[in-house]
């Protein structure tokens, strides 16, 4: 076990833990709610620490990230357990575990996993299939090994992390892939039992305006939950108002999985509709999600219409970007398709 980042010592050996906006404040042999977390006699301790839970090369489409080097393959890697407890979630088997529950776990120290980066090819490096902040202290081991061999770095993140443990990992992180799951606390209290959730969306601005980090939003849209148009169209608002019309939404399709099997999976006029109400608010780049083969896959320019990148599924086909902009004409696509800096 290794101490904890971002905590402070309270009266009666107690410890309030900094990693998350939970700031939970754990007792002595007690576990944070992330379940990663541990106060041992007053010291927070990390029971995560290099426990890979999944690896895989893939495309970085799959993410998804359509707007950050396209076509480019990432080194995907998942841990154990998460700071939200999602009814619908497709990972559960790995978020909702205990921590003695880790079947199949392996270690992979930061050097091992930024070796494997390389020998299979990949351009960059991924924390992804559950929650990544709750695994700080070895994301950002990683993350400052990667950089010196010039990887690129990704957080696939629901966007609970303080801003604290954002500013840690901001010299090192190039993209935060953030989950925005509705835009109401009926929805973030039902769907993950989250009482504050404003804090994602401060954060994640702080993540493209402070940090210049690269930022594409997703929301998986669930029928009865967060389809309705006050919640869409909230989204699309503070993408364009907080963020920038240039950052990319990918409206995703449900598939029922865990506690929500009995609803039925979203209906692509249901995300058509989304993607109507994302660009009628002004964003230039709307995506639907797990409907391969979908017209919506593809990077159309804003400006003169042509197709700037060809995809279909996890394929993607470059067309005709310059340093982030539109060959033909011009038009800004906030698009990395070069080496990260």
């Amino acid at each position: 076990m290794r101490e904890a980042m971002l905590y402070e010592k309270l009266p009666g050996s107690q410890v309030r833990c900094h990693v998350c906006q939970w700031r939970c404040v754990i007792a002595p042999g007690r576990l944070g709610v992330c379940r990663r977390r541990r106060n041992n006699d007053g010291v927070l301790h990390v029971l995560n620490y290099a426990q890979v839970s999944s690896v895989a090369a893939d495309p970085i489409e799959k993410k998804p990230l359509f707007h950050y080097r396209p076509g480019s393959l990432v080194f995907s890697l998942g841990g154990w357990g998460c700071n939200f407890h999602c009814i619908h979630c497709q990972n559960w088997e790995i978020s909702c575990s205990e921590p003695w529950e880790g079947r199949g776990a392996r270690q992979l120290l930061p050097e091992a996993e930024i070796e494997l980066t390389q020998r299979y090819r990949c351009q960059g490096v991924a924390w992804t299939y559950n929650e990544p902040g709750i695994w700080l202290e070895y994301t950002l081991d990683s993350a400052r090994l990667a950089k010196e061999k010039g990887l690129y770095t990704v957080y696939v993140t629901n966007g609970f992390s303080t801003p604290e443990a954002l500013d840690v990992m901001g010299p090192y992180l190039d993209v935060w892939r953030v989950d925005i799951k509705g835009f109401s606390d009926q929805l973030y209290r039902s769907l993950a039992k989250v009482q504050r959730w404003r804090g994602i969306l401060e954060v994640a601005e702080r993540a493209f305006h402070h940090w210049n980090m690269h930022l594409e939003v997703v929301t998986n849209i669930i029928p009865t939950l967060n389809d309705d148009e006050e919640q869409l169209k909230g989204i699309a608002a503070w993408i364009r108002d907080k963020l920038s019309e240039l950052v990319p939404w990918h409206v995703t399709r449900f598939h029922p999985m865990h506690r929500l099997k009995h609803l039925p999976p979203t209906p692509v006029a249901t995300l058509e509709h989304a993607y109507k109400l994302g660009k009628e608010s002004g964003l230039r780049f709307v995506y639907l999600g797990n409907v391969p083969g979908h017209p919506s896959e593809s990077t159309l320019c804003y400006s003169c219409g042509q197709v700037k990148v060809e995809r279909y599924g996890y394929q993607a086909r470059l067309k005709g970007v310059t340093d982030s902009k539109c060959a033909h004409c011009g038009a800004e696509l906030y698009m990395k398709t070069g080496s990260p800096v």
